[in-house]
């Protein structure tokens, strides 16, 4: 005789777990089909020692689905499966290199002796993506402005589009980037 739902108090346990860390989090439950494939898809082990499950999840799912490897890896697919290339196998990010930035972008178009390249956004030593506290990282999604330079605006980030995510968004990425591996030579 099959036990009804009701009956199943692990099934109970797990529902009430989960519930109450997608509270605790401030994570509303419509995203928690997101949360679930940021741990899907995200390409590297992650450190989710002190750090929040649900906004780690839901970072993971913002970085790897809206392309930020493209430039903060470089190069950005493992040998031998890079998807636009024939007979390569299924893609597959360089997970040496993810998130290290070092992709070349040619001169500054004002100032043309400095070479625009992509920043390493890994967490530094003291866990911080790029060296970035939570609030400096906002302020950088939201305005653009360059973190060695206030006075000089992002080239290539395009800041422009991410500043009209919602903080929640961008707390979501600078936790995921905290739980990232770092690669602090690149």
């Amino acid at each position: 005789m099959e036990k009804h739902i009701a009956a199943r108090p692990g099934i109970w346990l797990a529902a009430v777990t989960v519930a109450t860390m997608l509270q605790a989090s401030g994570v509303q439950a419509q995203e928690f089909s997101q949360i679930l494939s940021g741990y899907a898809i995200a390409p590297v082990h992650l450190n989710l020692k002190g750090k929040d499950w649900a906004l780690v999840g839901l970072g993971s799912y913002l970085v790897n689905t809206t392309g930020c490897n493209d430039c903060h890896t470089w190069p950005n697919w493992a040998d031998g499966h890079n998807p636009y290339l024939p007979g390569q196998q299924p893609e597959q990010i360089n997970t040496a290199a993810y998130m290290a930035g070092g992709r070349p972008f040619g001169a500054d178009a004002v100032n043309p002796k400095i070479q625009v390249v992509s920043a390493n956004i890994t967490p530094d030593k003291n866990g911080m993506p790029a060296g970035l506290t939570r609030s400096q990282f906002l302020h950088l999604m939201h305005t653009g402005d360059d973190p060695d330079d206030p006075t000089r605006k992002l080239k290539i980030m395009p800041w422009p589009l991410y500043r009209w995510k919602t903080d929640l968004d961008l707390i979501a990425i600078y936790e995921y980037l905290r739980a990232i591996p770092s690669i602090p030579a690149n």
